[in-house]
């Protein structure tokens, strides 16, 4: 599939996650089989933007092709302003955010909150198309609460306004990422419109991804949540979507050096005391549903240095390669 020209292959894209989808992270997705892996959400406030929280957001030397950015607010012209800036800074593609269901980013009247002022959604993308050359993308989710769902009005006045493809969520805002995601309202958004449209929520295996492909009939799949600690569900879902067959898990020793990769790549990327910090939370993701993951998490919450962390981290991934239950 196409978004606009640029080629997204596989059609598999890492889905905008605040505080998960810094470029370490996506660069692993891209590498591991994702065909898009969009940016954390950037502020369209402009005297924010030098912040340094912000600049390692709109960071995107040397990340491969196509580079999605996602910006979030309410003013059309801030947001309009927004894409410029970020397209001068290396953007392909600019997706709007109007999936958050945060009740921070919703207060400030952005993210979901904006699906119900279906005037103010066309004059956003009105603005924010006609200010960039680079295709513009919509993240949604299906509406406010699950009796007034109006994906299919905001899916037309997008389309009509330029965007050149969608993300569905299938939940409303209220349900923030409980219960479960229903996939009907994302095939009546994809029988209504022309653009290309990604199905998203709950997508965690290669058999999901086939069926909610089969049921919606979108064009492409996002994936959150179900790559956190699993990056390389992109190459799973990718080659059972085109040979019908499962890869194998990842053996230990693998997954040991995908995350010591990832480990040094946040490293050099924040430096080495706020990486220490930020990795801890993939480490538990990665260690997720792993022999004594408990206690290896307990061990590496105390490390206060990257040379102890990844010392903990290979002597761990290494016992269960050795087929051991135990962490170092």
């Amino acid at each position: 599939m196409h978004i606009g020209t640029l080629p997204i292959e596989p059609p598999l894209a890492l889905a905008p996650m605040a505080g998960v989808t810094d470029k370490p992270f996506r660069q692993l997705c891209k590498r591991l089989g994702a065909g898009l892996a969009v940016s954390e959400m950037t502020t369209s406030d402009p005297r924010l933007w030098q912040t340094r929280k912000s600049l390692h957001r709109m960071d995107h030397a040397g990340e491969p092709d196509p580079v999605s950015v996602q910006i979030a607010g309410s003013d059309p012209i801030k947001l309009a302003e927004a894409a410029r800036y970020n397209v001068a800074h290396g953007a392909q593609l600019i997706d709007i955010n109007m999936g958050c269901p945060a009740k921070k980013v919703c207060n400030a009247w952005a993210g979901s909150a904006l699906l119900a002022d279906e005037a103010l959604v066309a004059r956003i993308c009105k603005a924010v198309v006609e200010a960039v050359e680079v295709p513009v993308t919509l993240k949604i989710r299906t509406g406010q609460v699950p009796e007034h769902r109006n994906a299919l009005a905001i899916a037309r006045i997008a389309e009509d306004a330029g965007v050149a493809a969608l993300a569905v969520h299938g939940r409303t805002r209220s349900q923030k990422y409980e219960g479960f995601a229903e996939y009907d309202t994302i095939a009546a958004v994809k029988a209504s419109v022309a653009i290309p449209v990604f199905a998203n929520g709950d997508i965690d295996s290669p058999d999901k991804a086939r069926a909610v492909l089969d049921h919606t009939r979108a064009d492409a799949l996002m994936i959150g949540r179900a790559a956190q600690g699993r990056p390389w569900i992109f190459r799973e879902i990718a080659h059972y979507l085109v040979t019908g067959e499962r890869l194998p898990e990842p053996e230990a020793g693998e997954v040991r050096d995908i995350l010591l990769g990832h480990l040094e790549d946040l490293y050099a990327f924040y430096g080495e005391a706020a990486a220490v910090r930020i990795a801890r939370k993939h480490l538990g993701w990665y260690a997720r549903d792993r022999p004594e993951n408990a206690a290896f998490r307990a061990v590496i919450n105390a490390a206060d240095s990257a040379r102890e962390q990844l010392r903990l981290t290979r002597d761990y991934f290494t016992a269960l390669a050795n087929g051991l239950a135990e962490a170092a």
